[in-house]
């Protein structure tokens, strides 16, 4: 069975904040306030199994947040379906940042066909760290 993707609702916000907790390189914010944003799930036999959030900053423009999908799905194509889902009929640029040290995350973003654009020096902190900005041309 394929996983649904979809618009997120308050009612997926329990998973979400759960599959935020098992994933320790994804930001941890508050995911209430991911729905003043694009949150997407990925519904997979009744479970959501990840999530995107997308911030809008222009009408050709658009900030990935966060990605995670729980450890039991992944390497599954969950995340590389839920970007899909998000950018299907958004035309522009996808900007990202994304820890130095993070090569998985890297790697995988590269071969969604981001590309590294700049540095940003000492971005993250706890521990202090840079971090890459990526951005995708949707079009």
């Amino acid at each position: 069975m394929l996983p649904e993707y979809r618009r997120g609702c308050p009612a997926d916000l329990s998973a979400v904040e759960e599959i935020q907790r098992q994933a320790p390189q994804a930001a941890h914010w508050d995911p209430r306030d991911y729905l003043s944003h694009e949150l997407w799930v990925a519904a997979d036999g009744g479970a959501i199994a990840g999530f995107l959030v997308l911030r809008r900053l222009a009408p050709d423009e658009c900030e990935l947040l966060n990605l995670a999908v729980a450890p039991a799905s992944r390497r599954k194509r969950i995340a590389s379906g839920l970007f899909r889902a998000a950018v299907t009929n958004f035309r522009g640029n996808v900007f990202l940042e994304v820890r130095a040290s993070n090569q998985e995350a890297l790697t995988f973003y590269k071969y969604l066909g981001f590309q590294e654009f700049s540095i940003r020096r000492d971005y993250y902190s706890s521990p202090p760290e840079s971090a890459i900005v990526m951005k995708f041309h949707s079009c």
